[in-house]
């Protein structure tokens, strides 16, 4: 919706959208998920999940205004997300090695993310 959306239309969709994240406190909103297998090829997805939730949450913070209240909240979980993420790149299993690099650049280099 960030890029189909005007600037104010979007902060006011977000609102209706994920009402949950002005609520947050303590970084409760959007924990990252751990897999409990990362040599399971369907477990590995979940590290995946993190890389690809961390993008997009960076993609949904440049598209709020600075000063927002949203924005420590979002850039929290998009934080521990890259973490999560980052961390199982590691060519240690293939089943997800082969192919998290992928989302990896696209976060790393904010592909898609205008800059501010």
């Amino acid at each position: 919706m960030r890029r189909v959306l005007p600037g104010p239309e979007f902060t006011r969709w977000l609102h209706s959208f994920l009402p949950q994240i002005s609520r947050a406190k303590n970084g409760s909103w959007l924990q990252p998920v751990v897999s409990p297998d990362p040599s399971d090829p369907k477990l590995a997805h979940l590290d995946g999940l993190n890389l690809s939730r961390a993008w997009m949450l960076e993609g949904i913070a440049a598209g709020l205004p600075m000063g927002d209240k949203r924005l420590p909240i979002i850039l929290a979980a998009a934080e521990a997300h890259k973490n999560a993420g980052l961390a199982a790149v590691t060519g240690k299993h293939y089943e997800g090695g082969h192919w998290l690099g992928s989302f990896a650049v696209y976060l790393v280099t904010k592909r898609g993310i205008p800059q501010k």
